[in-house]
């Protein structure tokens, strides 16, 4: 169950950001950020069963299918930030970060499919979907209505600020 609803959430997400032109890197990781929050306010069940607490006991084998879904969502991810790495390329954070730092089979893969991104560009990365992910973690768990009454509108001026960050 788990592959089949992580799957259907990739699937979903490179559809949104393959619309988008790849000369637009700024577009194409809104469209996979607005993606992603429509999935999870549509589905909040499925959202946490994917990035909620995780069932006790519960271990996906390796190489299955929630893995491949999983791995297809890194690469996703990693690769918006690659498209966008050279816009961020000499920041102060950029330096502080090594390869040692990640996860050996995290490490293999990003530097298999994005040989020229250094290791700050993972980082980035990691950011990016955690600026992702902390919205639409508190809107799925009930934690944002309280606050205000447009989390959509919130959540897009994240990605505003994310991508004018970057200059684009």
């Amino acid at each position: 169950m788990i592959a089949d609803v992580y799957t259907a959430l990739v699937d979903r997400l490179e559809a949104a950001r393959d619309v988008i032109p790849v000369a637009d890197p700024g577009g194409r990781i809104v469209a996979w950020g607005e993606a992603v929050r429509g999935w999870a306010v549509e589905r909040p069940a499925e959202f946490r069963l994917v990035y909620g607490d995780p069932v006790p006991g519960y271990r996906p084998p390796p190489g299955g299918p929630a893995a491949a879904a999983e791995l297809r969502a890194c690469t996703g991810l990693v690769g918006l930030a690659a498209a966008v790495w050279p816009h961020r390329r000499g920041r102060a954070a950029d330096d502080q970060v090594d390869w040692a730092d990640f996860a050996p089979e995290l490490t293999g893969h990003v530097r298999s499919e994005f040989p020229e991104l250094p290791p700050a560009g993972l980082a980035f990365a990691l950011r990016m979907w955690g600026r992702m992910h902390g919205l639409i973690a508190l809107e799925v768990y009930g934690h944002l209505r309280p606050q205000t009454a447009d989390p959509a509108k919130l959540f897009r001026a994240e990605m505003d600020e994310l991508i004018d960050g970057l200059g684009l």
